[in-house]
């Protein structure tokens, strides 16, 4: 069942395929402020995920309040996690976005139980938190707060420039428990950010919010990552990037190399056709077949580039409170979405909804 204005309805026979399978579905939404992007409003039934070890990432538990990204780019591990609703890993997951209008009043009872130990929560790590929905539905402010209210402590991990909203609200959470903010920011030639990143911010539009953020008392992390083979892997694009980065007042940066998965790898690849076609034979030869990482020769002679330029501009330090502390040779990594979990309940139901991954951007 959906709801069609305020009347509960039989499924509409034009709504997209997959979406009826997801659980709580309420209405799908079209504004004219979001032109082109669709919003899924779904009733959530829980808000924490688990994400059971031993994993490649450093925390065990998730809040994804989005599924999809506007921001749209190219390279997005989540991307995959679309087929499951039978949408495509391109156009739909850049513009059929699932809103968990509930997420924040779940997850406060989740945060309320017993058994809730107050382990590090991790947001930004699906689909961006402060994507150009978050304008819209406000369910930051509500997790946030949450979280530090059971005295639970978090971080922040986004492209979006709408953070700068909530930092006021981020500052006086700070006073209760430990929160870390992490910035995004891969590109930073104007052109190529647009044509491979085309809905987030600039570049410096997220320099300005490392600024405000690290004004207000945080220690942010910047994730220059993805790097991407022969467009923004030399030792001058790396150099004047950290340069920007340090300006911004960060405290340190996490680096890696292009990583890419079955979901994405297609689509990235049809951009690069089109945007690079002189680069796609060199691609190919990095990311063969069913190759996700690039070669482990290419890795380590991108980490002996770029480790002196971090040092050098003093970005290798420590960020209070930051589950992300050493540099990550896969900026794409991921647990294994399958064995993402909730409760007992939610493990009987994993084989039948879709994966929630965690991810890097």
């Amino acid at each position: 069942m959906r709801w069609q204005g305020q009347q509960l309805a039989a499924i509409d026979d034009d709504a997209l395929p997959g979406m009826e399978r997801l659980d709580g579905l309420v209405r799908s939404v079209t504004t004219p402020e979001f032109a082109g992007i669709t919003f899924h409003e779904v009733a959530a039934k829980s808000a924490l995920n688990h994400v059971p070890g031993p994993s490649s990432m450093p925390f065990d538990w998730t809040v994804n309040p989005y599924r999809g990204c506007s921001h749209a780019c190219v390279y997005c591990f989540a991307r995959g996690t679309h087929e499951y609703l039978e949408l495509d890993a391109g156009s739909d997951f850049d513009s059929q976005i699932v809103v968990k209008v509930n997420v924040a009043d779940v997850l406060r009872r989740e945060l309320a139980r017993g058994s809730w130990n107050r382990e590090h929560v991790a947001l930004g790590t699906n689909t961006d938190p402060y994507q150009r929905a978050e304008g819209r539905y406000r369910l930051m402010p509500g997790i946030a707060t949450a979280l530090a209210e059971s005295g639970t402590p978090f971080s922040v991990l986004t492209k979006g420039s709408l953070l700068r909203r909530d930092l006021p609200l981020l500052s006086r959470l700070h006073g209760q428990v430990p929160i870390s903010i992490a910035m995004s920011i891969a590109v930073y030639d104007d052109d190529l950010q647009q044509a491979i990143e085309p809905g987030t911010p600039t570049a410096q539009a997220r320099l300005d919010t490392v600024r405000a953020a690290a004004d207000g008392g945080f220690a942010v992390s910047v994730f220059l990552m993805p790097i991407l083979p022969h467009l923004t892997d030399s030792a001058d694009a790396l150099d004047a990037a950290l340069a920007r980065v340090r300006a911004a007042g960060a405290a340190r940066v996490v680096h890696g190399a292009l990583h890419l998965r079955p979901g994405v790898k297609p689509w990235f690849m049809r951009w690069l056709a089109r945007e690079h076609p002189d680069l796609l034979p060199v691609y190919r030869g990095l990311y063969p077949g069913a190759s996700v990482n690039a070669p482990r020769a290419y890795r380590t002679a991108l980490s002996q580039r770029i480790r002196p330029l971090v040092r050098a501009h003093g970005l290798d330090g420590r960020a209070d409170g930051d589950p992300w502390q050493q540099p990550s040779a896969r900026p794409n990594a991921v647990a294994n979405p399958s064995r993402i979990v909730t409760t007992a309940r939610g493990r009987a139901a994993a084989r039948s909804r879709p994966p929630e991954p965690a991810r890097l951007f």
